[in-house]
């Protein structure tokens, strides 16, 4: 695209991001008020997602680093508790009917994140698609800092809804930018007054996104555009494959050459819901996670997973690294659950590190005009580094047919599951939305009768409505303040809160929830 055009587009836009260029309304919402220390036992090991920005996997300091022993005062009063805990919280409700002839599958959804680095590693994104029927919501955990998961968390949605498009679209689009004309929205986003973007790089990713377009008219395969678990896995690889590139091709200014290095080699995972006509399809590269809420017809609940972690829990996946590289790397490619010792993830967008050759990273690191160790970046390779890529970013796709039974949807970092397991989220979510509580189980054999009576006590006091009007802040809050009775306890979450930013990361990790509603209605009319 020319310079002119260019220029034109971001005079049409108003100076504003790329996100309003596409998106006819933005949603942007206020704060939400939430109604309603001796430090903890034992810090988290240190386990970056990356080791050290210096390239260290970190292993020798989780045998020497320890929390510091310090005596600490932290009061905070319920009012801080509350204010700390809903600065990021998003509530939206969405319109029953979605105007193109059906009920919307989506009633509405709740969010919120918390950050335990400074800043803040985590991303969320959440739209519907204007040009195609359905809802786009996303989590992106962030490491080696947040440029990957900013970078993504703007552009995926895009790649995604442009893959589901048809032909004719396709080529309204292309028309209208040949034209200088106006161009057809293809998102509606949902943002969160604190939710950046990176305004300088918008032309340049307007760019990318149509030669992405234009591949697509080229094909004579495309049609009437590619049905979602195609075009989910296709624009997770598209993306990918665009910010690796990037990265070694001369940009237009130092700003937008310095933001494409750092989102390059830093990286993310991601999970990504898109919730249409057909039902939900989840994909998922790394960790984060999707678990489905269900409420059986006598009234229980149960946690169905849409996801499966990519790491070195996970036997299958690390047999699919195996798989791609000689018998001879066997005992390397993993160590101490980490790909290469260094990384804990098993698939992540950016990275470079992990999927460039030696040589590649060294011409790109000392050719560029960067100021490397200004953006915290160092030519280092990891050890036994043979046989690369040792890592990519293709997503692991399910589709799930929505039933009258399946009532809300959790999509996650690994901030949460972290500290509490599937059922311990539903069960939660469960019990804000009906305001039933539903107590978790706790084998007596752990436990004294004087320490069965105060748990009795503090169950009884329990029976009070949730402080929280958002189910995401009421995750949160429970995954910092449940004590080892699982009851919540207020000093330990007042202790989490107050931990300062140089601690906080030993005990706990950015955390970010999505909660999504299904509309009942939309179920029964599609069975």
């Amino acid at each position: 695209m020319s310079g002119y055009l260019r220029s034109r587009l971001l005079l049409y836009t108003g100076g504003r991001h790329l996100t309003s260029f596409f998106a006819p309304s933005q949603h942007v919402l206020p704060d939400t008020r939430c109604r309603t220390f001796p430090l903890p036992s034992q810090a988290r090991s240190f386990s970056s997602r990356r080791g050290r920005s210096d390239g260290s996997s970190g292993q020798e300091g989780e045998n020497t680093l320890r929390a510091p022993r310090r005596e600490m005062d932290f009061k905070l009063s319920r009012l801080q508790i509350n204010a700390v805990l809903c600065a990021n919280e998003q509530s939206v409700r969405i319109p029953e009917f979605d105007g193109r002839g059906g009920p919307s599958p989506v009633l509405r959804f709740e969010s919120n994140q918390l950050s335990a680095n400074t800043p803040l590693e985590d991303r969320r994104n959440s739209a519907s698609c204007l040009q195609t029927r359905g809802m786009l919501f996303g989590v992106f955990d962030g490491h080696g800092g947040h440029a990957c998961a900013q970078a993504v968390s703007e552009r995926l949605p895009y790649y995604i809804a442009v893959s589901m498009m048809s032909e004719s679209v396709l080529e309204d689009l292309e028309a209208a930018m040949e034209t200088l004309r106006p161009v057809p929205p293809i998102l509606q986003w949902y943002k969160h007054h604190n939710d950046y973007n990176y305004r300088e790089s918008a032309a340049l990713y307007v760019d990318h996104l149509r030669v992405y377009w234009q591949e697509l008219l080229a094909s004579e395969e495309h049609c009437d555009g590619m049905r979602p678990s195609d075009a989910l896995s296709y624009a997770f690889q598209r993306l990918d494959t665009d910010l690796s590139l990037e990265a070694q091709v001369p940009l237009a200014n130092d700003l937008m050459r310095n933001t494409a290095i750092q989102a390059a080699f830093a990286g993310c995972t991601a999970c990504v819901a898109y919730v249409g006509p057909e039902g939900v399809h989840v994909a998922n590269a790394g960790d984060c996670r999707a678990v489905l809420g269900v409420q059986e017809h006598d009234g229980s609940w149960s946690a169905l997973p849409l996801t499966q972690d990519h790491n070195a829990a996970n036997v299958t996946e690390v047999e699919r690294v195996w798989r791609q590289h000689p018998a001879s790397e066997r005992q390397t490619i993993i160590v101490d659950d980490r790909l290469l010792g260094v990384l804990m993830p098993l698939r992540a967008f950016g990275d470079v590190r992990f999927k460039w050759s030696r040589e590649l990273q060294q011409s790109v690191l000392e050719n560029g005009d960067s100021d490397l160790e200004a953006l915290n970046i160092y030519q280092y390779a990891p050890p036994n580094y043979l046989t690369p890529p040792y890592l990519e970013a293709t997503p692991e796709v399910t589709y799930h047919r929505l039933r009258p039974q399946d009532r809300f949807l959790i999509l996650a970092s690994d901030g949460l599951w972290d500290e509490m397991t599937n059922d311990e989220a539903v069960r939660l979510v469960a019990e804000h939305l009906t305001g039933i509580h539903l107590q978790a189980r706790v084998s007596a054999s752990q436990l004294n009768l004087g320490q069965m009576h105060q748990l009795l006590l503090r169950r009884r006091a329990r029976a009070t409505p949730a402080l929280d009007l958002n189910g995401a802040t009421h995750l949160i809050r429970h995954a910092l303040g449940t004590n080892e009775y699982g009851e919540m306890d207020q000093e330990r979450l007042a202790t989490m809160l107050a931990l300062p930013s140089d601690l906080a990361r030993m005990y706990r990790d950015d955390i970010t929830v999505t909660v999504i509603y299904f509309n009942s209605n939309f179920s029964k009319t599609t069975n």
